[in-house]
């Protein structure tokens, strides 16, 4: 039974999706003014494993992200380098669309951009003028948040003792707790509204997105830490203003912070890495596996050493599977020992779906594969077990791990016809070499090298 931690009731609580089968998942999408960061990896990779897992355990998912392609930093970006906001927003879209394809994320079904929701953004301000939530003033429309009073209970705030500094002040607002749903501007980007020109709040966007796709109410929203307060607060408070239904979602879940060399990532301390950077020197399974070896909901610290630790311990894996390969020809069909392998092929089962129903622990998940993986080659080492048995642990490690979004690629994988395609290629060494044609059984063994299957000469 899959339990969920949500952040809402402050607790893990059974996952039961309002429509059966089908799980409806939001989460926060970027802003595209600039190059994505290991962050938005470490968030979009997260939620990319427990997509998957749901699947493996038979949900149907609608997986929906929005794109905030305008905003304020797009604009000003825009104005620096002389260039049309749009088009810069599409620039850095493709990018991050590009960096999530590289990243192995593919399992979002729909990516909203909101200058395509300006309907329904529009009309979901003037619901919230009519039920009486939001007013107008000569700058724009404003939430007003005293009228919603469980504004604060997703981060356990009480709304008398919010404390809110905003960037731009606004003093034609009733309160400074009141958060913008349009701001009244005449320059472009623009769209015409029942109050003039302007352009959406940063909050209206997302709820007007998931009302559309998903009505008003839904089973799961997430995205980072950071983003629960104001942006999530003001997500809820104006759909269930809108609607008058609760809760707009059943499970919130947030993603902890990445750290680098234990300092808050930033631009200013120059400790600010690209997710196109992080690829030139890793490759995606490794970083995938750096990230899912600590929970989703704890802080992370990246540095170069603790991702070279990660690696190493990726590779164990990896080269385990490789390591079958090569035991498999040269195994008995059947030994004594089957029966105790295939009691640890149940228990590390147990042990990994366990992990994951419990709040998707991905790094249980991952050591209960490290403790089949030490199980087996002690059996190796010795060689205390079959070919069948072997063939199951490799099977086992594969389905694992595919699980976890890791499609590890290897010569054989269990190939019939490779493996006796191999076979022959041996025997005819081995009479070449006993012909003494050392020119030619060399260049076989270079050749085969070369597609990284080693051959060792030993009597």
């Amino acid at each position: 039974m899959l339990q969920i931690y949500n952040t809402l009731s402050k607790k893990e609580e059974l996952f039961l999706p309002n429509h059966q089968n089908i799980v409806k998942l939001f989460v926060c999408g970027p802003t595209t003014y600039a190059e994505s960061h290991i962050g938005h990896a470490r968030t979009y990779i997260a939620f990319d494993a427990i997509v998957r897992y749901l699947k493996y355990l038979g949900y149907t998912v609608f997986y929906l992200q929005n794109i905030t392609d305008i905003d304020d930093k797009i604009i000003d970006k825009a104005k620096i380098q002389s260039k049309n906001p749009d088009l810069l927003s599409k620039h850095y879209e493709k990018k991050y669309l590009e960096d999530m394809e590289n990243l192995g994320v593919n399992n979002v079904n729909f990516y909203a951009r909101a200058t395509e929701h300006t309907f329904e953004i529009i009309n979901q301000v003037k619901i919230l003028i009519e039920k009486g939530f939001a007013y107008e003033t000569e700058n724009g429309v404003y939430f007003e948040v005293s009228k919603f009073q469980e504004f604060g209970k997703l981060s356990n705030q009480n709304i008398e003792e919010l404390n809110v500094h905003r960037v731009n002040p606004d003093g034609l607002k009733k309160d400074v707790k009141d958060f913008v749903l349009w701001k009244k501007v005449s320059e472009k980007p623009c769209w015409d509204s029942p109050w003039g020109f302007g352009r959406p709040g940063w909050h209206i966007e997302d709820t007007a997105i998931t009302e559309k796709y998903f009505g008003p109410k839904y089973d799961i929203h997430g995205g980072g830490l950071d983003l629960i307060f104001p942006h999530h607060e003001a997500e809820i408070a104006q759909m269930e203003s809108i609607s008058g239904e609760k809760p707009m979602v059943k499970y919130w879940m947030h993603t902890g912070f990445l750290n680098v060399n234990g300092t808050k990532m930033s631009k200013s301390l120059s400790n600010f890495i690209t997710i196109k950077e992080i690829l030139e020197k890793y490759n995606a399974l490794e970083f995938r596996f750096f990230v899912l070896s600590t929970h989703y909901r704890s802080p992370i610290d990246f540095s170069s050493e603790n991702l070279e630790a990660s690696k190493k311990s990726f590779e164990r894996i990896t080269n385990f599977i490789k390591s079958t390969e090569f035991f498999i020809p040269i195994l008995e069909i059947e030994h004594e020992n089957d029966d105790l392998v295939e009691q640890n092929i149940k228990f590390t089962k147990e042990k990994f779906f366990d992990a994951m129903n419990n709040d998707f622990n991905t790094p249980l998940a991952i050591s209960a594969i490290f403790g089949y993986v030490r199980f087996i080659n002690k059996h190796l080492n010795d060689k205390n077990i079959s070919k069948k048995s072997l063939l199951k642990s490799s099977e086992l490690i594969f389905e694992l791990m595919q699980v976890l979004g890791f499609e590890i690629k290897t010569n054989l994988k269990n190939d019939k016809n490779a493996e006796e395609l191999l076979d022959l290629i041996l025997n005819v060494r081995s009479k070449l070499r006993e012909k003494k044609e050392w020119e030619i059984s060399d260049y076989i063994r270079n050749r085969l090298n070369e597609i990284n299957i080693k051959i060792d000469d030993i009597k």
